[in-house]
């Protein structure tokens, strides 16, 4: 028996008090065997419990103060990401418009129309009659309305003048002065004043279309996202004004006719090269929500190395290759690039055939 008020798990001294089948055993406090210890930590049940209690709130502390801090962190990024975009969107640019002289003859104006229909392409997003489409239509993120040009209700026809058109097809700004979102400005600065005073003729004699559209407008969301870079891309920015060269001079044109200089002149106001690359050997398709295919080379180190100039002008024509594939004109609007004359056809393959051969872009 154990003295009077003794239990196991105590000390007596330098000694530790255990139970054996012989009855009580002292072992010296400096060498516990490990299974008296375990018995020890046993009998110690009016500590242990709160021991738990206070490592589980340390824990739980730490978890909190992590995840805190995290929350924290996605907060302050989420708004200077909202700070960036905002200030982007709302960017003043000071723009000295020049003074390009806008031609009112028949022959101007045809002109104009050829090359809003089939070379810049305008319709693709302005529609068939410039009565303007709603482009994107995300309410979480942005609405991207391409505008009505025409004169009818909802257009901006009548508000426009000259140098507001000029401002906004060479430059990217518009009578704000804010860059103007998605407007393939960044290609139509190579147009010559010639050709841009033609396409601003045409635009003006439009018969009006009465069209109201929603306003191009950006969520908070969206802003944030505008803000990180991710709605851009190297073909397709999303405010052009920002990558212009605002002060360069207007380009010379060539001669038209059939030259490769010609059909230089042409490929710089397409809308090529936002699908097949700057330097044409292919690339990304600027919509992976369409598609992700890599578009073809279009250099002679591609399947255009081995084409005819006969065969290039009738793919364009007809949309179906030499090969009999025929081409999505969603993907590639041949209905819309096959509106060229035979002579503009023809210059753009004497173009591509006296660029260098380059290897088929691959991601």
């Amino acid at each position: 028996m154990l003295p009077l008020g003794l239990r196991p798990g105590d000390s007596v001294g330098s000694f530790f008090i255990s139970i054996s089948l012989h009855g009580p055993v002292l072992w010296p406090c400096h060498f516990v065997p490990s299974s008296e210890r375990i018995k020890r930590s046993l009998f110690d049940k009016e500590h242990y419990p709160e021991k738990e209690v206070l490592t589980m709130k340390k824990v739980f502390r730490i978890i909190g103060i992590v995840l805190g801090s995290i929350i924290g962190l996605i907060l302050v990024a989420g708004m200077v990401l909202y700070f960036i975009g905002t200030t982007r969107l709302n960017r003043m640019y000071d723009i000295q418009v020049e003074n390009v002289p806008i031609p009112t003859d028949q022959r101007s104006i045809a002109r104009g129309r050829h090359l809003a229909e089939a070379v810049t392409v305008c319709q693709v997003c302005h529609g068939d009659q410039l009565q303007g489409t709603v482009i994107e239509d995300q309410p979480m993120l942005v609405t991207l309305t391409a505008p009505n040009l025409t004169s009818g209700q909802g257009g901006v026809g009548d508000s426009l003048n000259d140098a507001d058109f000029v401002r906004a097809i060479r430059h990217g700004v518009g009578p704000d002065s804010r860059g103007l979102i998605v407007m393939h400005s960044d290609i139509f600065h190579n147009l010559s004043e010639q050709d841009l005073g033609a396409v601003i003729a045409y635009v003006k004699s439009v018969p009006p279309v009465d069209h109201k559209l929603p306003e191009t407008q950006a969520t908070m969301l969206g802003r944030i996202m505008i803000g990180s870079g991710v709605l851009d891309s190297d073909s397709v920015p999303l405010i052009p004004a920002e990558r212009i060269d605002q002060n360069a001079s207007f380009a010379e044109m060539p001669a038209q006719g059939v030259t490769a200089e010609y059909g230089g002149y042409l490929m710089s106001i397409t809308l090529c090269r936002m699908c097949h690359g700057p330097d044409l050997a292919g690339g990304k398709f600027p919509d992976p929500s369409v598609s992700t295919a890599v578009t073809p080379n279009l250099t002679p180190g591609g399947e255009l190395g081995i084409w005819t100039e006969t065969q290039f002008a009738s793919t364009l024509k007809t949309g179906v290759t030499p090969n009999r594939h025929e081409l999505d004109p969603n993907l590639m609007p041949w209905n819309v690039f096959g509106k060229m004359t035979d002579d503009e056809l023809n210059a753009i393959w004497l173009y591509l055939q006296s660029l260098p051969a380059m290897d088929q872009y691959t991601p």
